[in-house]
């Protein structure tokens, strides 16, 4: 099944990592995966002990919008061979696939929407528990979900000036 966590508010990627953390507690065997993100973030290094497979985009050291076209290329080629990744993963048995930020990814077209297309086919075909979390997911996505889950921002320290705290937000 495909499930999606979206919307403005914080927590899509936490509520990911909280359902990688049972299904791996469970015996599964899982995968995170980070677009947009170059796997620096508190998280990750509990998901490795616990077993689970990590893949991050390693290049991706800033905001797109802050990246010249150079960048954005070498970003979209990773994440592209990310996404080959996942389907080997797929054909090895794993059984809960997370793709982290696929959604912002998807929609600034920095990955083949193809590729990603037929992954999530791939993976609905095979059996495999699929995550994906982003903001706002294309209609295509919605479309090929069977939960979707949406974070609405009520408040947020950010908007006092709180910066972002590691270990709450990364």
């Amino acid at each position: 099944m495909l499930h999606i966590y979206c919307g403005n508010g914080k927590g899509k990627t936490t509520a990911a990592v909280g359902l990688t953390v049972r299904a791996a507690g469970s015996g599964m065997k899982t995968a995170f995966v980070q677009f947009l993100k170059n796997g620096t973030s508190s998280e990750i290094s509990q998901l490795r002990a616990l077993g689970v497979t990590v893949m991050a985009a390693e290049s991706c050291t800033k905001f797109t919008f802050q990246m010249n076209e150079s960048e954005k290329a070498q970003l979209i080629a990773e994440h592209d061979t990310m996404l080959d990744r996942c389907r080997q993963l797929i054909e090895e048995g794993v059984q809960l696939l997370v793709l982290d930020e696929l959604v912002g990814a998807y929609d600034k077209s920095l990955l083949s929407r193809d590729k990603v297309i037929e992954l999530l086919d791939t993976a609905k075909e095979k059996g495999c528990e699929t995550v994906l979390t982003g903001k706002e997911p294309a209609p295509e996505l919605e479309e090929r979900a069977d939960y979707i889950t949406e974070m609405k921002a009520v408040r947020h320290p950010y908007e006092k000036g709180t910066s972002a705290r590691k270990g709450i937000e990364y």
